[in-house]
């Protein structure tokens, strides 16, 4: 009878690049506008955290809306869009 040795390799699995979405400030809409937009274009937002963003892009300009894989960045940037708020993408470095 044979014992044979299998050998294992180390896989390291590679994390898929992250994109920032970003929401500039908004002189045209209401603030209520742009919270309810930003809940309703990414559910995982609660109202409190939408407010402060809202807040943030209003006072800095811009502001982070979430950190997520390219595919869902493009969603919501584009949800945003049409719901006529500026928004991009950037890559998270």
């Amino acid at each position: 009878m044979s014992v044979e040795t299998i050998e294992r390799r180390s896989t390291t699995r590679k994390l898929a690049p992250q994109y920032r979405v970003l929401l500039h400030n908004d002189p045209i809409n209401t603030m209520e506008y742009v919270v309810e937009a930003l809940v309703k274009t990414v559910p995982s937002l609660t109202m409190p955290q939408a407010v402060d963003i809202m807040m943030q892009a209003h006072s800095a300009g811009t502001a982070l809306v979430i950190t997520c894989a390219l595919e869902h960045a493009e969603f919501y940037c584009e949800g945003l869009q049409r719901l006529g708020l500026t928004s991009t993408i950037e890559p998270d470095d």
